[in-house]
């Protein structure tokens, strides 16, 4: 009997084994290539070649020629936020006549390591607050059209670079476009709020110093981009997940005003925010971990310390807070502003925005399904959202769940994927439209190799950057026609306001007709699809459900399927070892009679 159970133990373990193995052996590839693009920016005293060179405000900057294209990489933009200025707003870069290499990313912001944020593996650090510029020297010498980026990550992941983001590709196939990337604060050195701590009236933003980090780059660029070849009066600033959340914020932002003509948002909006009493929790986690009571005592902690505070938090990051400071608490009705109607909008979603958290969940615990995991927890997300809701508000969730005919997960998959992401974006276009201003929608259909995952959160990224190299999310399948277009359709955009190309015109959204381009394996415009959806959940937007797993309450009726599942299993368990001990048992027990 023991050896058995000996056995049975020495599998379990090598398939576990196996398994974190093969994830781990994964993500050590990724670091490793991270970590070998790493290198420091020098200050030049030497002579040097001038024209690899952009004289800014603070500084000129020598950059790395790779065929057409020259890039500038890790250019401060504003002081490095330490010591006094920690969870302080950013503070613009200083006057400097000196040169400076521009070959390396700065460092990626504070955050824990993880498999999908490939950017996390590059060496962080609280000084990050860096940009990138991509150039192409055959283009123009001035005017070129503007695009400055920002990544996902939810605000508490996520760094400029990560491969998929690098913008050699894109400006070698535009030599008029000057290509951007920001890096900002995350996790509690971004999102936090402090106006429950003594002391915290002295930081009234931190809540959103990440968005503001975000205004200071902007800034930059105004005043530096045309040494670069840029137009500072032609940025469009576009980012997907927390980066179209980002997007869609920024204008809301007194600071940001004319800072930018238009905006691409990829799967974010202005849903993807906390109120002021969601922010709550983590500075109570963040007080309880670290044993301090004020914020002279939080401010006096090390870079090291907060860095292992952030790894043990940063589930529990915050998104922006509608603290009625930085941001309006109505961010549906701001986007209704008449004074908005100068800028552009493109907006859009993926089909199966959720299904992207199907592989992310499947990372935590290796040997347990993913899809076991991931249907455990959304359902218990969907069971504390439907507690949030009136009697009309659950019958009209129950009327959508209704019109499906999948499983009751792929159901609550539905449910999020128009919640969290197409509802909401739809609302802000129509929004900005009633408010005087062009807007345009999209709706991307495009899977990828997985077929699990579907046209999932983030596939569209390799597409928008042209680097089919990086195959995190399409994997072996991606559409090379799809690609080329979508690539015309977001730098026309971004050129005119108009995203049509010469063989798709792409018509503005209209309340009326709310025309969608459908980007997929055709490409064509539909009105209003899936309205009945829409219909809806669009009076639930109030809720502003925005996926905050980290404050569910386990109380939940899917916590008791779950325990007896388990319970089940365990029973099974001991059948399926007793049955094969109980029968060599029998066999002992024949021959000592024997």
């Amino acid at each position: 009997m023991k050896r058995v159970k000996k056995m049975l133990c020495l599998l379990l373990v090598l398939l576990l084994l196996c398994l974190t193995l093969t994830v781990c052996g994964a993500a050590n590839q990724e670091k490793d290539r991270l970590q070998a693009m790493y290198g420091e920016n020098h200050r030049i005293t030497e002579a040097y070649d001038e024209t690899l060179a952009a004289t800014c405000f603070n500084g000129t900057f020598v950059g790395k020629p790779e065929g057409d294209v020259l890039s500038f990489k890790g250019i401060p933009y504003a002081v490095p936020p330490l010591g006094a200025l920690r969870w302080k707003d950013p503070v613009p870069a200083k006057k400097s006549s000196s040169v400076y290499e521009a070959y390396y990313f700065g460092a990626s912001p504070v955050q824990t390591e993880w498999p999908s944020e490939v950017g996390s593996y590059y060496p962080q650090s609280e000084n990050c607050l860096t940009l990138n510029v991509w150039t192409n020297p055959k283009g123009p010498k001035s005017g070129k059209t503007v695009m400055v980026f920002f990544h996902g990550g939810s605000y508490g992941w996520g760094a400029v670079s990560d491969p998929i983001y690098d913008g050699h590709n894109l400006v070698e196939k535009y030599p008029d476009l000057v290509l951007v990337s920001v890096e900002y604060r995350l996790g509690i050195f971004g999102f936090i709020d402090f106006s429950s701590v003594p002391g915290g009236e002295d930081y009234a933003t931190s809540g959103n110093l990440g968005l503001l980090d975000q205004v200071c780059a902007l800034q930059w660029v105004r005043d530096n981009i045309a040494s670069f070849g840029g137009d500072p009066k032609n940025v469009t600033i576009f980012g997907e997940s927390a980066g179209g959340g980002s997007v869609s914020l920024l204008p809301l932002i007194a600071g940001a005003k004319g800072l930018f003509r238009r905006i691409i948002a990829e799967s974010g909006s202005v849903t993807l925010t906390y109120g002021k009493e969601e922010c709550v929790n983590l500075t109570e986690l963040l007080l309880k971990k670290s044993g301090c009571s004020t914020m002279e005592e939080l401010t006096a902690l090390s870079e090291k310390e907060l860095k292992e505070l952030n790894e043990e938090l940063n589930d529990y990051n915050n998104f922006p807070e509608r603290d009625g400071v930085v941001l309006p608490e109505d961010l549906y009705a701001a986007w209704l502003d008449p004074s908005l109607a100068d800028i552009d909008l493109l907006i859009g979603t993926n089909a199966d925005e959720t299904r992207y958290w199907i592989r992310e969940f499947g990372y935590y615990v290796p040997g347990i399904p993913d899809i076991s995991i991931y249907t455990h927890g959304i359902t218990i997300l969907f069971e504390n959202n439907m507690a949030a809701l009136t009697d009309e508000e659950t019958d009209r969730v129950n009327a959508f769940l209704d019109r499906k005919s999948e499983k009751k997960i792929w159901k609550i998959t539905e449910f999020y994927n128009e919640m969290l992401f197409r509802v909401p974006a739809l609302k802000q276009a129509e929004n900005h439209r009633e408010s005087g201003g062009r807007s345009f929608v999209y709706y991307w259909t495009q899977g990828g190799e997985d077929q699990r995952l579907g046209a999932c959160h983030a596939i569209e990224l390799s597409y928008v950057f042209r680097n089919p190299n990086e195959t995190l999310y399409t994997g072996s399948r991606y559409n090379t026609a799809l690609a080329e277009t979508v690539q015309d359709m977001w730098v026309n955009f971004a050129k005119t306001g108009d995203p049509s190309t010469s063989e798709y015109t792409w018509e503005p959204y209209e309340p009326d007709s709310r025309r969608t381009m459908i980007l997929g394996e055709k490409i064509y415009m539909e009105s209003d699809p899936k309205n009945e959806e829409r219909t809806l959940l669009e009076p639930l937007l109030g809720h502003y459900f925005n996926g905050c797993y980290a404050q569910m309450s386990l109380f939940v009726p899917q916590m008791a399927r779950i325990i007896l599942q388990i319970l089940a299993e365990l029973i099974l368990l001991a059948a399926l070892i007793a049955v094969p001990v109980t029968i060599l048992q029998r066999r002992r027990e024949k021959k000592k009679k024997k």
